[in-house]
């Protein structure tokens, strides 16, 4: 006996000097550029501009971590295939034999363990000391690499690998509005195939059932089956590949390795339990579908279910009735399926039909879950190792009384728990509203009333009397020579529908919009086609009522323009009998109003960037025309203001100011409206693919400084100071201030340098001006 253990023992000692030998001696031939460090070069040579990197680093990145996770893949397959577990057949020994034999038990199982493990030192090789970081494990996981290759590839004039990468990345990240509006710039370019949208992330499984069940929902069953069996062999494969993945390096959860303490059985319990519980997990992995917030529910038995019924309608009722045998391993308390099975047993007969059963790898399939299941509860019951379960198939039998009772009252008390905070949470939200609404009412009122800053202005209603908040009326911000003066400006550079993609009458068909940007009109100045004096004082009006609403408002951040127009409406004389239309209906700036839920949504065409508003009125010798302001129903008036020369009504874009214009109903109304947000230059949307990326100061200064020489004005101090965004005002008239949200980033289009050429692809805001 001694012998036979000293024999084991030297066996053993040659594994470990065979072991040791393999960490010179890889099989592996790997790549030593780690894809993490790849993917660190690609995001450099963004940031430089460099798009050639930027496809060699990623692209690299990409194959890096694929030849890594290949190479684990065929190594623990190859080594578990090779080297099985070499257990003594016969039962355990009792403590009645002798502590040799248990010895040598003991021996066999760490011989196995220690021979798979040199196995996999030798195969794996250096790349298996080497893990990717959980931050940039999630970069590859949420498909950033393509984020970065769909505009390098643009640059470089890939456009069909572009577009692919595109939409990979796309569908990773559904909810990616840039990302969509880069897809449908695609769309529209020549060139562009449908068959360029592919997902090069793509798994096979879950393609060929999603591709399998759409042709099965559209009654072509025929062309079902094969998608639907193909992905069933998919999913095995894909199942395998995920189990061996999850035979990892212990998780000790963030520094609890300081403090981890655990003898020999317990330290292998722990990350053999762990890597159970992965494996387990893989049923919600293969489930998965970045198009879904929920993976597939039963998404293996879901597939017998689909195919009993396609081998039905082909009339195919061998193998119905396997695939009905199959779905009922799994649930087999399935009425509905026992009645199909029942039927198609009658038509093909009850003898041939009682020799056919359910489908190997099923039934393997089945007894591997429920042993791991098993080892699983039990690890829960004594250990307190949590597990959940993620099939709903599981036999009750398979979990110990003890951890059913235990889960049955955690049950009891969540749900009662959740009902007791819902209620509470609820009665908290009323409160908080309520005292939200009345604190916020009081601050406004009291931030409100700054300086008006120019001799002349007068108040004339606050938000007290206009019976809201954030709103103020001013008079004699203009002069009568000035209102004057714009007017003629409006009548020599205005153009119907400006402001309006064209429509003369975007509102009522019994008003006609004529409408001029400050950028044009200066353009039109430079060119003698209107005095240059008017185009001066459009712009330096506008300037004015910007600063006097940012001081009399008392704001913590400067206000920039989003958006300027000088527009008149003119009533067309032959539409105003019986009219009950408004000549702007009712809405709020920056949302998308539902008067009838009382619900108003931030998203275009909305102005969702503004943040304050203000109209100038040039004149007030026309019938109609009133602004007002009302309640979320878009019925209640609050408030109403009559237009005059150097009247000013200024207010925040939100929910709080929801308004609109009465009909006019003879003569011509003239104002100039304005827009503004807290935000500058960094938020400019551009057409065409994009990155979300930072909009560096320079480039900012670069847009003023262009826009500047572009109007002839290369002195800053020639215009009204604008805090780095200095002609940002005009450029924006036409461009676009955006605000995208707090983290103020900005899409960068792929296509081209910061020049005077992408400039004239900003885009007008579809709404153009109102009110």
């Amino acid at each position: 006996m001694a012998a036979r253990v000293l024999g084991l023992l030297a066996a053993l000692l040659a594994v470990a000097a065979a072991a040791s030998r393999a960490e010179v001696e890889s099989e592996a031939g790997w790549d030593t550029v780690e894809p993490d460090l790849l993917f660190a070069e690609g995001t450099a040579a963004y940031a430089r501009g460099d798009w050639a990197g930027v496809v060699l680093s990623m692209e690299r990145a990409l194959r890096s971590r694929a030849a890594l996770r290949a190479l684990r893949l065929r190594c623990r397959t190859q080594c578990a295939a090779d080297l099985p577990w070499e257990l003594d057949p016969d039962s355990p020994p009792s403590l009645a034999q002798a502590s040799g034999a248990a010895a040598l038990h003991d021996l066999r199982f760490f011989g196995s363990l220690l021979r798979r493990a040199a196995c996999l030192r030798r195969c794996l090789g250096p790349p298996a000391a080497h893990s990717l970081s959980e931050e940039v494990e999630l970069e590859f996981r949420k498909r950033s690499p393509y984020n970065y290759l769909q505009v390098a590839y643009f640059k470089i004039n890939k456009l069909e690998k572009a577009v692919a990468a595109a939409h990979t990345f796309f569908v990773g990240n559904p909810e990616h509005i840039e990302m969509q509006q880069n897809l449908d710039y695609y769309q529209t370019m020549s060139g562009v195939k449908e068959d360029d949208f592919k997902d090069l992330e793509a798994k096979p499984h879950m393609h060929e059932f999603r591709l399998g069940v759409r042709l099965y929902s559209e009654e072509e069953p025929m062309e079902a089956v094969p998608h639907l069996e193909t992905a069933l062999q998919e999913y095995f494969v894909a199942d395998e590949e995920c189990r061996a993945l999850c035979e990892g390096p212990y998780d000790y959860d963030g520094y609890n390795y300081l403090e981890y303490n655990a003898d020999l059985f317990q330290a292998i319990t722990d990350h053999y339990i762990q890597v159970l519980s992965c494996k387990q997990n893989c049923v919600t992995e293969l489930a998965s579908h970045p198009s879904r917030e929920k993976p597939f529910e039963d998404f293996l038995p879901s597939h017998y279910n689909y195919l009993q019924f396609a081998y039905y309608n082909i009339g195919n009722y061998t193998q119905a009735i396997e695939c009905a045998k199959t779905y009922l391993l799994f649930f087999p308390d399935d009425e509905v399926m026992k009645q199909n099975l029942a039927y198609y047993a009658a038509m093909l007969g009850e003898e041939q039909a009682s020799s056919i059963g359910p489908r190997e790898s099923a039934q393997e399939y089945r007894r591997r879950s429920l042993l791991e299941k098993e080892l699983l509860f039990f690890a829960y019951d004594v250990f307190g190792i949590p597990f959940v379960d993620p099939d709903s198939w599981t036999p009750e039998e398979v979990i110990p009384k003890r951890l059913q009772e235990k889960q049955k009252s955690e049950r009891e008390t969540a749900v009662r728990i959740s009902q007791e905070i819902g209620n509470l949470m609820k009665e908290i939200e009323t409160l908080v509203e309520e005292k939200t609404k009345e604190s916020l009412d009081v601050s406004r009122l009291t931030r409100e009333g700054g300086p008006l800053l120019y001799e002349g202005i007068s108040l004339t209603m606050n938000s007290k009397l206009l019976n809201g908040s954030q709103r103020v009326v001013m008079d004699g911000v203009i002069s009568d020579d000035e209102c004057q003066e714009l007017q003629r400006l409006t009548n020599a550079a205005a153009t119907s529908g400006d402001g309006y993609r064209g429509h003369t009458s975007p509102h009522t068909p019994s008003e006609k919009f004529y409408g001029v940007t400050v950028f044009k009109a200066l353009k039109l100045g430079q060119e003698g086609k209107v005095p240059l004096q008017s185009a001066h004082l459009y712009y330096n009006v506008t300037e004015k009522v910007r600063r006097v609403m940012e001081s009399y408002f008392r704001l913590d951040s400067p206000l920039y323009f989003s958006y300027s127009h000088l527009v008149c409406r003119t009533a067309i004389e032959e539409a105003q009998a019986e009219r009950k239309d408004s000549s702007h209906p009712v809405h709020v700036d920056n949302c998308i109003l539902n008067a009838e839920t009382l619900v108003c949504v931030k998203e275009p065409p909305a102005y969702t960037f503004r943040d304050y508003s203000a109209i100038l009125y040039l004149n007030g010798d026309f019938d109609g025309g009133n602004f007002y302001f009302t309640e979320l129903d878009a019925k209640t008036v609050t408030a109403e203001v009559q237009p005059q020369c150097g009247r000013a009504v200024g207010f925040s874009s939100g929910t709080e100011n929801p308004h609109g214009v009465k009909a006019v109903t003879r003569g011509q109304r003239c104002a100039i409206r304005t827009g503004e947000s807290g935000w500058c230059c960094r938020h400019l949307f551009l057409e065409g693919p994009c990155f979300v990326s930072s909009f560096p100061e320079s480039h900012c200064q670069w847009l003023t400084r262009e826009r500047n020489t572009g109007l002839g004005t290369r002195s800053p101090s020639a215009m009204p100071p604008y805090r780095h965004c200095l002609m940002l005002h005009v450029t924006v008239l036409t461009f676009g201030v955006a605000k995208m949200g707090s983290d103020a980033e900005l899409r960068v289009p792929p296509w081209k340098e910061m020049s005077p050429e992408p400039l004239r692809k900003y885009r007008h805001h579809p709404l153009g001006s109102s009110c």
